[in-house]
């Protein structure tokens, strides 16, 4: 399918790309939220709209999975797209033009920058590392007992993976609507302007063209 489309319009992401996105998005908002009930009891409140205490712990695993798969998915469908390139470590290299705006400063990059690349590495592996310990800490009673260090460990990885991917999260939120406009808008409609393209991945819309 081109993604050349009539009207000076680039189709950015596919109908598949924007709902495995998406179903991703939910889950992870589902995960944080009950995850913060359970974990602190100052937020134990959030369970309440949540279906209460015993159905966030019953489902806040299950949404866990749910997250992994997509984002398995998305790792079939972007993989090439997120190896780091040496027009990537270009980019990195002219990161404060990119905080202070200045994108004519910037040199021309694929479809997804660097910033993007690494975000969708941090939530793959932390992700990963978040059901891994999450197993560990759902069937706790086969765990046996003189393997209790395993317990510890898992409950250390997931809070720390849980802070990490958290944080990239609220990152990824900032810059998708206040930094770079048109980012948000192109993840719903799924296109954006052969402008925006060429403004911010003019490599991508040449290999397009």
């Amino acid at each position: 399918m081109s993604r050349l489309l009539s009207g000076k319009r680039v189709l950015r992401y596919t109908i598949e790309e924007r709902v495995i996105h998406w179903l991703s998005a939910l889950a992870f908002i589902y995960v944080l939220l009950t995850g913060l009930a359970l974990y602190a009891p100052g937020l134990f409140w959030l369970s309440s709209i949540l279906g209460g205490g015993s159905v966030s712990r019953a489902l806040h695993p299950w949404g866990g999975v749910i997250f992994m798969a997509m984002c398995a998915w998305m790792y079939r469908m972007w993989r090439a797209d997120m190896r780091i390139t040496p027009a990537d470590r270009q980019w990195q290299d002219a990161l404060p033009h990119y905080i202070r705006n200045e994108d004519e400063a910037l040199p021309p990059i694929g479809r997804f920058n660097a910033g993007q690349k690494y975000f969708f590495w941090v939530m793959f592996w932390g992700g990963l590392l978040l059901l891994l310990s999450g197993l560990v800490l759902w069937f706790p009673e086969r765990i046996p007992w003189s393997l209790r260090g395993l317990r510890y460990a898992a409950i250390l990885v997931h809070i720390s993976a849980a802070l990490i991917t958290i944080g990239g999260f609220i990152i990824h939120i900032y810059m998708g609507t206040a930094v770079v406009r048109g980012g948000f808008t192109s993840i719903i409609r799924g296109e954006v302007s052969e402008n925006w393209a060429k403004a911010h991945h003019a490599l991508w819309l040449r290999d397009l063209k």
